[in-house]
């Protein structure tokens, strides 16, 4: 082989024996294995370059030997140190042993030795090698494990290692054990599901989707006891691996004990307002509080542009009660007042006591003056009755101021000030009664009071007169029937029209007295028309609820159609929307009582309530009337076209017949027409009239009715 080439490949294996070395120290580094050895028979020692550095040496600084090795070996483990070389030296054992020793900053440092003995050719031990480990990072982080699964072991606070995906408990602690009086083996048989009773699939779902995004979070859940019993915890939730799988640790604590001190907080805070806005004595709200409501009722009237009443309160006769027979008597005299004012108005209205005797009433959401003076006239009489304490009966009664908003006053201040003035106006008036800031409204209460006593003669003298108004097919322009409306013909102010009478009726209850009058009037003259052989159609007249509550009502009204020799399929009975939807079950049952007698029903009014169409379809109707409201403003009113064309849908899908109030032009009619109503009603064809007009329209009618 040329001498050249030789040159090369020598070369060329003392680089890869080069690189082999580096490798080799790289890895003695990373693994602070040091590698040794020691000639028996000369006692030469060998350090490889981490031997030096495990000791604090500079590579190579000094020379090694067994001596300054066994010098580095801590005291107490000297003894032990040589039995193990020695042992290593006779027995030719391969063998590890583990020691500490200090390097040469004096540090302790844990090292792990690695010996095996070579032999000659003639089977003589004749060196000794070795490797010794720095192992003090891994000893630490070994005592460091041990000592932190400790104090996860015997942690007071309950920690369990969930399954991501079953959510059963891969690890539990004997803090959890403990809290919940299940051992070790019970609950690793078990989930989260099994001791979090309140706890929802829904909830565990919603608790994930943030883990995934926040990777830890609290929540609050009960925990429930072996023994049944519960308790409130605090958990802390970590995502986390755990054995090489995704897995939740928790981290629970009792916080009962925290809950009742937020509970009793709560509780003590809640009493502490209480008493900051409530009178001790009555309870009421104080002067504070009712201002406050005072204020917002402003802001509420305001948004929804309605009107409220102040009631401005003062007991009559009081002062004289409390002088003569003292505070007790007194405070006694005030709660039973307070007890009398909240039974006279409603849960959504603010009684609150000023201070002494003085109380006010804020009347929220008030239809109109009638709502209001019969409440006020209500406290009047609650007043009235004697007070018994001890073995007095005491009398007091009531004057009572009453401002409104926004018509007297638009802002606190004002709104107080005219209700104490209307107070002390009631005062002057002899008191026991309720003044209106404004005279006018105090006349209108005086008014009422009025009309109700003239309304009660006019139903003895029967003042009622009825007025029909025509109902015509379109298509046919013929008369197919007539709604019944009733006028009070009085002796003094002549014709009082609906709008006068008919609100106050309502609210007396004298409506069931008038409706009978005029339904008995308009079957009359129906009943005669027939009998003159002309064709009046349907007779609708209104039917009220509460005459429909009646006992006997079915029974007077077959009565009154057998003696009038009147026909049930002549007769409509038109409700009110907002009269059916009151009770829709019990209205149900009634009127398929009245439809089971051949008496066609009407919903009047229709699109003005709030009707559940569950409750529509169950109901025996024959018509819906579309309501004037809506009929006014078409075909221009873009909101008004589209209620009535839905009003149209929703009767034809229900097989129902359609009429449609108040219509007065022609475009209205038409646009009623191509849409599918056919019958109507309104001025365009006739206004309501007495009897006497009407039969000669129905004579005139008979070949058709043209407007």
């Amino acid at each position: 082989m040329p001498i050249n080439l030789q040159h090369d490949n020598l070369e060329i294996a003392l680089k890869k024996l080069k690189a082999k070395e580096n490798t080799f120290e790289l890895l003695e580094s990373i693994n602070k294995l040091g590698s040794w050895e020691v000639d028996l028979n000369t006692h030469l020692t060998i350090w490889s370059k981490q031997s030096y550095l495990n000791y604090g040496y500079e590579p190579f600084s000094i020379e090694p030997s067994l001596e300054l090795f066994l010098s580095h070996i801590v005291p107490e483990d000297l003894k032990k140190t040589k039995e193990a070389l020695n042992q290593i030296i006779t027995t030719g054992a391969v063998d590890t042993y583990q020691c500490k020793a200090r390097d040469k900053s004096g540090k302790i440092i844990d090292i792990l030795m690695h010996g095996q003995v070579i032999y000659d050719e003639e089977n003589k031990p004749c060196k000794v090698i070795g490797t010794t480990q720095d192992i003090t990072e891994l000893i630490n982080l070994k005592q460091q494990k041990s000592e932190l699964l400790q104090l996860i072991e015997y942690s007071s606070n309950e920690i369990y290692i969930v399954d991501i995906n079953n959510y059963n408990y891969l690890y539990v602690n004997e803090g959890a054990c403990k809290a919940l009086g299940y051992s070790k083996a019970e609950l690793l048989n078990m989930s989260i599901y099994d001791i979090n009773p309140d706890l929802s699939k829904e909830t565990v779902a919603n608790l994930r989707k943030k883990l995934i995004f926040t990777k830890h979070l609290i929540n609050r859940t009960i925990h429930r006891r072996k023994d049944g019993s519960s308790y409130y915890a605090q958990a802390y939730i970590h995502l986390i691996t755990y054995k090489n799988s995704d897995a939740y640790v928790i981290f629970d604590t009792d916080i009962s004990e925290t809950i009742e001190r937020e509970t009793l907080l709560e509780e003590k805070s809640e009493q502490l307002l209480h008493l900051a806005h409530h009178d001790h004595l009555t309870g009421l709200p104080n002067r504070t509080l009712f201002k406050d409501r005072l204020s917002q009722a402003i802001i509420a009237s305001k948004r929804h542009e309605k009107e409220f009443a102040l009631l401005f309160i003062d007991l009559d006769k009081f002062k004289t009660i409390n002088d003569s027979l003292g505070h007790n008597v007194g405070d006694k005299v005030l709660v039973e007042a307070s007890s009398r004012l909240k039974r006279c108005v409603r849960d959504e209205d603010t009684i609150a006591r000023l201070g002494g005797d003085e109380f006010t009433i804020i009347l929220q959401g008030v239809k109109n003056i009638h709502d209001i003076s019969n409440i006020s006239q209500k406290i009047v009489n609650e007043m009235r009755e004697p007070v018994i304490v001890k073995e007095h009966s005491l009398y007091i009664s009531a004057s009572i101021g009453i401002s409104l908003f926004p018509k007297d006053a638009s802002s606190s201040d004002e709104l107080i000030k005219y209700a104490d003035t209307a107070m002390y106006k009631a005062k002057e008036e002899g008191r026991d009664n309720y003044q209106y800031y404004a005279s006018q409204m105090t006349a209108y209460a005086f008014e009422k009071v009025v009309m109700d006593t003239s309304l009660r003669i006019a139903i003895k003298e029967e003042q009622f007169v009825v007025y029909y108004q025509p109902q015509i097919d379109v298509k046919t322009e013929k008369i197919i029937g007539m709604e019944a409306l009733v006028r009070w013909r009085h002796p003094t102010l002549g014709l009082v029209p609906p709008g006068k009478f008919i609100p106050l009726a309502e609210e007396s209850g004298l409506i069931i007295d008038i409706d009978k009058q005029v339904r008995r009037d308009a079957m009359k003259q129906f009943a005669l028309w027939y009998k003159e052989g002309l064709n009046p159609g349907k007779l609708s007249v209104n039917l009220a609820m509460k005459q429909l509550n009646e006992k006997d009502f079915l029974i007077q009204l077959s009565n009154i159609m057998e003696e009038l020799g009147f026909n049930s399929d002549w007769l409509e009975l038109e409700v009110t929307e907002g009269q059916v939807m009151n009770n829709p079950e019990l209205s149900i049952e009634k009127l398929k009582t009245i439809h089971a007698k051949g008496i066609d029903l009407a919903i009047d009014d229709f699109g003005t309530g709030y009707s559940s169409l569950s409750y529509l379809k169950k109901l025996p109707l024959t018509k819906l009337k579309i309501d004037q409201s809506f009929v006014r403003d078409i075909p221009q009113d873009e909101d008004d076209v589209a209620i009535t064309k839905a009003i149209i849908a929703l009767g034809k899908s229900l097989k129902l017949k359609l009429i449609a109030e108040g219509v007065e032009e022609e475009s209205q009619k038409q646009f009623l027409i191509e849409n599918g109503c056919d019958f109507i009603q309104g001025y365009l064809y006739s206004k309501p009239i007495e009897a006497d007009e009407m039969t000669q329209m129905l004579k005139a009618s008979e070949n058709g009715f043209h407007s």
